[in-house]
């Protein structure tokens, strides 16, 4: 398993629906969200702040976010796509 540095989350990419509601398939350009939603597999220590002290992440491993999907770095490990990115840019927690 990748093993995140600082502030950063390892997010398992979860595919939305490509259908709408009255059962219309979207093509893949229409369907192409600026925001995606996956599971947090994993997350770094925390942010050093200035003073010293370490700001920890407010998220946690096996919550279901939605993080902007135009930040980070996308990659594929042990047969699963992930995305690497800043817990800054989870924009919510799925609850």
């Amino acid at each position: 398993m990748l093993r995140p540095l600082n502030d950063n989350v390892v997010i398992e990419i979860v595919e939305l629906e490509k259908k709408t509601a009255s059962g219309i398939i979207l093509s893949k350009e229409t369907s192409k969200p600026s925001h995606s939603e996956g599971v947090i597999v994993a997350v770094g220590e925390g942010k050093c702040l200035e003073n010293g002290t370490l700001k920890t992440p407010s998220v946690s491993v096996g919550q279901r976010v939605i993080y902007n999907g135009f930040a980070g770095t996308k990659v594929s490990h042990q047969g699963k796509d992930l995305v690497i990115l800043s817990s800054d840019d989870v924009l919510a927690v799925v609850e």
